[in-house]
């Protein structure tokens, strides 16, 4: 029951539920997900991003604490595929561990040992999604996303988090390069098709919302929102004050929502949301949510249900 509930969210036509506090707490976070009325249960994946060293804006664990707590989670990541602190499995433990993750959490690096392929139903670029094998032990997963600004796909947020998110480092390589390679050495030669890593982004969401058979819910916390993505360990500061939570279990009006929400806001001094849209539009990066919403994922249809 719980699974038809969760998909039918994605068939239906009607407007996707899309819930919003103002508050950033975690108290909030556990309220918000209550709110959305589904239950994780059995093996629960926290998908978060345990941030690149230097960067500072990672959703921390004495925030997203309780929400873990509260469905027995497992905090899961995987290995990047850019040089940094994460790409190489014992520097990306070091770096969950300096930002006091595995002191707090069970943690899984879920391409630790290993990966797989998983099928997409969008072939239009990737025929499969790399992702880590680790994913096959999980029941549920909680896609906890940071909404902020990203270097190349223009936003990230809870499909960004699902697809080069949950890829592994193969994985990764094949999004960004729209299918042409999953060689992560290579990669970063073939990135000039930006409409088809964007689309590549939203069938690798796909994928692993319907592997997970839609038992997925969607979270957004809009804080710390730089133009630079949580992967960017010298990010720019925020100019664009905390905004609350959004939560869904349609990650294609959650997505939407928030960066309506960004573009929306009136701007004052200290309150400055046009780095922001620069960033999403620069980057032509509400096409992820357009291909998302085209390839069956989601709807942008959405109301606000306030808490």
């Amino acid at each position: 029951m719980v699974v038809a509930l969760a998909m039918m969210a994605l068939t239906t036509s009607a407007q996707s539920k899309v819930y919003y506090t103002r508050e950033i707490t975690p108290e909030s976070l556990v309220k918000i997900y209550k709110a959305l009325g589904v239950e994780a249960t059995g093996r629960v994946a926290v998908k978060i991003s345990t941030g690149e060293a230097g960067n500072n804006h990672y959703l921390k664990p004495t925030l997203i604490r309780n929400l873990v707590e509260e469905v027995n989670g497992t905090i899961v990541e995987c290995c990047t595929a850019y040089g940094g602190s994460r790409q190489e499995v014992s520097k990306h433990w070091q770096t969950i561990h300096e930002h006091g993750f595995d002191s707090i959490f069970a943690v899984d690096i879920m391409d630790e040992f290993g990966q797989m392929r998983i099928p997409v139903k969008d072939r239009s670029h990737i025929k499969y999604d790399i992702v880590g094998d680790h994913l096959a032990a999980y029941d549920w997963m909680i896609n906890l996303a940071h909404f902020k600004g990203h270097a190349m796909g223009g936003y990230g947020g809870v499909l960004k988090n699902a697809s080069i998110g949950v890829a592994s480092t193969a994985g990764k390589a094949y999004i960004h390069s729209a299918g042409y390679t999953d060689d992560a050495s290579d990669a970063w030669n073939h990135i000039e098709d930006q409409d088809g890593f964007l689309e590549s982004m939203a069938a690798a969401a796909q994928a692993v919302h319907n592997y997970m058979g839609g038992r997925v819910i969607y979270i957004n916390v809009m804080n710390n929102m730089s133009v630079d993505c949580d992967c960017d360990g010298t990010p720019d500061e925020p100019k664009l004050k905390d905004m609350g939570i959004m939560a869904s279990l349609d990650p294609v009006a959650l997505d939407w929502a928030c960066v309506q929400m960004v573009m929306n806001h009136k701007a004052k001094a200290g309150d400055d949301n046009a780095p922001l849209i620069e960033r999403i539009n620069s980057r032509h990066g509400t096409h992820t949510i357009d291909w998302a919403e085209h390839i069956g994922l989601g709807s942008k249809n959405y109301v606000i249900v306030n808490l």
